[in-house]
């Protein structure tokens, strides 16, 4: 059991961890270290803020400090001594561990444009990845009329949005032939492009970006075929690098991330990595359900509550949720073994479904647009559960009847061990437990749970459980 544990990063993962350790038994001492001079907030939820949905204290997460947890903010790591287990601060503090962990997460990048190439950005240019980016693009959007997106990836799309539903006209410039190419296919890439045309996103898709101007009144973008796009604000959204800086600096094992094995742990087994930082089995995350579960297998580790626990990754599901958009991406649609495929468009409404169908269970799908079945499908996807023989009760949410696919027509019908919330693997059993346990309102499931403080994307569900619950107060539970 290591007595002090140093955490590097009080991101996402970082500052879970510290609630983890926290609330396990034992007499340690857990110093946080952040570099950002805020308090831990939910990365996720920057578009909702950028979109004036929320304010800046509704992505604060909630911070386990006292009774045996030190954070400091504002503080920078310089260095790592493996040999003294101690790490250097740009304070010149110098601070021993039993266990270093790694939660440095991930950097913006910015792409090698001329005009972008200075030590500094320009004022009217702005990466989308942190809190201060987000106050900057929104204090130089103050008064603006239009704004730019390099990229149009899933950051890329959600910053869009925002800014349109501030009412600038946007407009996404993507290199690739489709957007969010990771996750979708080009047909449901196409219906979303018309989407966001109808919500005031217009997009330029295959071409590249070759030069970038910027001055007080204004930027421009030039691009591979000649044109040039001009607006009062430039976001840039072009992907993240994994912070391995001082990984690398202290002689760890780093590929496109820190190596780590099956317990997070590092080249030396003293230094644990999680998160975005963080490579295992050949894999970055970048998500913030897998950075959740490596924090718990840490935690259990180091506080010797299973010093067993292995990291054992849950298959991924990307939810792009704003004002207009839904949309739930989950496998390779486009590749994979062979198999049944079933889609369905219909651009008019913005909707898209593409199932792909292995050995009766579902190993890939797009749900764009309204669909009553997402949430089954994601919980087969991630149960790998036998699909249904009529297959159109998930295409389109609607069986042969006509009705609605029953798993979504109720809570009643969804089994205890199914999982509501991805983001920090609660099921449906646990908020039921909770339900019985006193909580009776959505806040205070998921004050118990943490359901819903991830993507936000399921607390539409859990509301649904509390209301089915409030009106059957004795249910019984589902096996």
């Amino acid at each position: 059991m290591s007595d002090r544990v140093v955490i590097v990063g009080n991101g996402m993962a970082g500052s879970r961890l510290a609630a983890e350790l926290h609330a396990r038994d034992g007499d340690r001492k857990v110093i946080v270290l952040g570099a950002e001079p805020h308090p831990a907030y939910n990365r996720i939820m920057l578009s909702t803020l950028l979109a004036g949905k929320i304010g800046e204290p509704d992505v604060e997460l909630a911070e386990v400090a006292g009774q045996g947890v030190d954070l400091r903010t504002g503080v920078t790591v310089t260095a790592i001594d493996r040999a003294r287990r101690v790490v250097h601060t740009a304070e010149d503090d110098h601070l021993p561990y039993d266990h270093l962990v790694l939660a440095t997460g991930s950097r913006a990048l910015v792409p090698p444009l001329p005009g972008l190439d200075g030590p500094e950005l320009p004022e009217r240019v702005v990466p989308f990845r942190t809190l201060d980016d987000c106050r900057r693009i929104l204090a130089v959007a103050e008064g603006a009329r239009r704004a730019l997106v390099l990229g149009g990836g899933l950051l890329g799309l959600e910053a869009a949005r925002g800014l349109a539903a501030r009412g600038l006209d946007v407009e996404v410039v993507h290199p690739v032939p489709y957007l969010m190419e990771r996750q979708l296919d080009p047909a449901g890439a196409a219906v979303l492009a018309g989407t966001l045309a109808g919500l005031g996103v217009t997009t330029h898709l295959a071409v590249a970006a070759t030069a970038v101007a910027a001055d007080a009144s204004g930027v421009r973008l030039d691009l591979a075929d000649g044109r040039s796009l001009t607006a009062d604000l430039l976001v840039l959204s072009c992907g993240v690098r994994p912070d391995t800086a001082l990984a690398s600096a202290a002689g760890l094992a780093v590929e496109r991330g820190v190596l780590v094995d099956d317990r997070l742990r590092t080249s030396d087994r003293r230094i644990s990595a999680i998160g975005d930082c963080a490579q295992h089995d050949g894999t970055l995350t970048g998500l913030v359900a897998p950075a959740w579960a490596q924090a718990r297998v840490v935690a259990q580790v180091l506080t010797g509550a299973d010093p067993l626990a292995r990291y054992r990754p849950r298959p991924a599901v990307t939810r792009l949720k704003a004002a207009g958009i839904d949309l739930a991406a989950m496998g390779d649609p486009t590749g994979g073994e062979a198999g049944e495929e079933l889609t369905f468009a219909d651009p008019a409404r913005g909707t898209y479904a593409r199932l792909r169908i292995h050995d009766e269970r579902l190993t890939a799908a797009i749900l764009l647009g309204d669909n009553p079945a997402v949430g089954t499908v994601i919980q087969l996807f991630d149960r790998g559960q036998p699909v249904p023989a009529d297959r159109r009760s998930l295409l389109l949410g609607r069986a042969l009847g006509g009705a609605a696919s029953a798993p979504a027509a109720s809570p009643a019908l969804m089994p205890d061990a199914a999982t509501v919330c991805q983001c920090n693997t609660v099921s449906k059993g646990a908020l039921v437990a909770c339900w019985r346990a006193g909580a009776r309102s959505v806040d205070a499931m998921v004050a118990a749970t943490r359901a819903g403080t991830g993507c936000g994307g399921c607390r539409d569900a859990v509301a649904g459980i509390v209301d089915w619950l409030s009106e059957a107060d004795s249910v019984e539970v589902t096996r």
